[in-house]
């Protein structure tokens, strides 16, 4: 009786001890809202790790990571090799790609963006081109800034606004010919097909150089570094390919 009490004991400690475990993940909003959250939640289902995820702004998160208890960082690459560089974190693996893309309104023909004069004649003929503002310290709003700034870009009605162009105009902000900047966190692919969703036209052309990429890596900082690796695994298997896709995140 002593004896089975006892395991009973063991598997009790052992079961909450598991439950206990916690990781956590520091990351930009770009990757936070492109799968990150839905990942985590599949690891935490799956293993019982808890994952805390701290959302940071590109202006500060090298500084938080430096300085706070972080166990996983994920960044945009050259951020990343910037942290590993500084001996932030440990060697990085490339995680996926993020597109900036244009949106329109529902009702609006979706104009033809294959190529940069196409894509140039379409902001042209907008009313207003929303895109969020650089003074937020947005790695993807400076993009669309520095982008509207071309020379070749002059005469477009280019606003930059709080928040992201997708939900701007889903507000109902700006007429029928308004048009936004911003991340696509819908499937997509370079085509720029159809996707199901009414305000995607798709994503810019390929010769701008306008997105993201990702990557991953443990903190120098990790107090779970069995776990922080697992979670990586995870994030990175096949399994999840899908997930980071349904978000707009092509992995490599």
């Amino acid at each position: 009786m002593r004896l089975v009490t006892l395991l009973a004991t063991v598997f009790c400690l052992t079961a909450t001890a598991a439950q206990a475990a916690e990781i956590r993940v520091i990351s930009p909003g770009v990757i936070s809202n492109s799968g990150l959250k839905e990942v985590a939640e599949a690891f935490e289902k799956k293993t019982g790790v808890k994952v805390t995820i701290q959302v940071s702004g590109m202006g500060s998160i090298l500084n938080d990571i430096r300085t706070g208890a972080t166990d996983v960082v994920m960044l945009p690459m050259d951020l990343m090799g910037t942290m590993v560089l500084s001996n932030g974190a440990s060697d990085f693996t490339p995680l996926g790609r993020a597109e900036i893309g244009l949106f329109k309104k529902p009702d609006a023909p979706r104009p033809d963006i294959t190529s940069t004069p196409k894509l140039i004649a379409a902001l042209k003929n907008a009313s207003v081109v929303f895109y969020t503002d650089p003074a937020s310290g947005s790695m993807q709003a400076g993009m669309s800034g520095r982008l509207l700034a071309r020379p070749e870009f002059a005469g477009v009605k280019g606003q930059p606004i709080k928040g992201d162009a997708e939900p701007a105009l889903k507000r109902g902000e700006g007429d029928a010919g308004a048009l936004g900047l911003g991340l696509i966190h819908d499937p997509h692919n370079p085509a720029n097909t159809e996707t199901g969703n009414p305000y995607l036209v798709g994503e810019l052309p390929a010769e701008l150089g306008m997105h993201m990429d990702m990557a991953t890596g443990i903190s120098a900082r990790v107090t779970d570094k069995k776990n922080a690796a697992a979670f990586i695994a995870f994030a990175l298997s096949p399994e999840m390919r899908g997930v980071w896709k349904s978000k707009g995140i092509a992995r490599y």
